[in-house]
């Protein structure tokens, strides 16, 4: 579990991003805040998730794209694992997919790098403190789609990214992961990320009551015709 929130200390927190200069960048704008001590640096998802546990900070800020687990899934993992915990998500990607894709995955916020140093600071204090910052045109955007009508149009799971939908309608088929690897010229290893990535998203206990899900909204049934 994160650590207590004590009024006095400023809020802990770890930062992943896979470019080193913008980690150090990152940390030394925030170190002329009294209200932010960054205690760790991850350079890709697993790490984050690795040092989440082993450090317990308030709130976690993390890139999306990044090599190996990526900050989409590590964010589903940390949101099961550690529900006290404020994920921030500080990214160059501004469309739709992702931004949605990380708000369902369950980031409390959701700012674009350029952001300023004051903005990026207020919207770690708030994330700790059980709020949510939604930026500028991101606010606008997820104002927008909250108030579209309902449509039946979509991905079944839209919480997952096209390459995890395309993986879960192959697991739903009953192939295993090197049957899937194969297929998709992809590595066994990546698979299994992918597969680990669903699990957590979905909140499915194991690879079989994902199955019977993902049967029941349809997939599996037309992937290896």
């Amino acid at each position: 579990m994160s650590a207590p929130v004590d009024a006095s200390a400023p809020v802990r927190l770890v930062v992943a991003d896979d470019h080193p200069m913008f980690r150090f960048g990152l940390r030394a704008a925030l170190a002329s805040s009294p209200d932010v001590e960054v205690v760790g640096e991850a350079a890709d998802g697993a790490e984050l998730v690795r040092l989440v546990a082993e450090l317990s900070p308030q709130v976690a800020l993390t890139d999306l794209e990044m090599p190996g687990v990526d900050g989409l899934s590590a964010l589903a993992v940390l949101t099961a694992r550690f529900p006290d915990l404020g994920v921030l998500v500080l990214t160059m990607h501004a469309d739709d997919e992702r931004l949605l894709a990380a708000v369902r995955a369950g980031a409390r916020g959701y700012l674009l790098k350029g952001a300023e140093r004051e903005e990026i600071t207020r919207a770690v204090l708030v994330v700790a403190a059980g709020g949510t910052v939604f930026g500028g045109e991101v606010g606008r955007r997820i104002a927008a789609y909250a108030t579209r009508p309902l449509t039946a149009a979509g991905k079944v799971f839209p919480e997952l990214t096209d390459r995890e939908h395309e993986v879960l309608g192959l697991v739903a088929a009953g192939l295993g992961n090197h049957e899937i690897a194969a297929r998709l010229v992809l590595s066994e290893k990546t698979v299994r990320n992918h597969v680990a990535a669903i699990l957590a998203k979905l909140q499915a206990r194991d690879r079989a009551a994902l199955v019977a899900r993902a049967r029941d909204r349809g997939l599996g049934q037309h992937e290896v015709e």
